[in-house]
């Protein structure tokens, strides 16, 4: 049995004939591709080429900007790119905004644990500020990794609620008169 000449498998499967290349190269064709998408603007092209058609939107409820996307942020991100895109495909006009919430427990409690024993030596303002930097960054690594992921969003520039403007408009829904 050794000395038979090996079987050559290749031969008897009827394989068909495509320019696609055999092998992904994720880590070389995942920054072409981003950067062909942002080279022809492919999410404006999208949107101006349903302009003016019934619009669909969808309300994205935010993640919290305290740490990187994990399954369950990214399982959530791509169903909802999912339905917008699918809309998009029917016709619909369907821009979609990201938002992100960030304040709140997860939050600080991240931003406490980072900080440990050095938390109680700083003012109440100097540990807003920690929390404010902190879900900033948070916010722009979670940003990078849903465009790695696919999701087209309008520029990728997220409402958040660390924008001043935003925080108003939501102060202002609160107030009682």
């Amino acid at each position: 049995m050794a000395t038979e000449t090996p079987f050559d498998l290749k031969a008897t499967v009827n394989l068909p004939k495509t320019r696609f290349a055999q092998k992904a190269n994720l880590t070389q064709r995942e920054p072409e591709r981003l950067a062909r998408w942002k080279e022809i603007d492919l999410y404006h092209q999208i949107c101006r080429a349903r302009a003016g058609r019934p619009m669909f939107v969808l309300h994205d409820g935010p993640p919290y900007a305290n740490a990187d996307i994990h399954i369950g942020t990214a399982m959530n991100k791509i169903l909802k790119d999912f339905i917008v895109k699918s809309h998009s495909m029917m016709g619909f006009d369907a821009p979609y905004v990201p938002g992100y919430d960030c304040h709140g427990l997860p939050i600080e409690l991240y931003v406490d644990k980072k900080l440990g024993a050095k938390k109680s030596q700083m003012s109440p303002v100097a540990i807003r500020k920690a929390c404010r930097e902190h879900a900033a960054q948070a916010l722009k690594r979670q940003t990078r990794d849903f465009h790695r992921l696919g999701v087209w969003a309008s520029g990728m520039t997220p409402i958040s609620q660390c924008q001043t403007p935003t925080k108003r408009k939501l102060q202002g829904c609160l107030v009682v008169s």
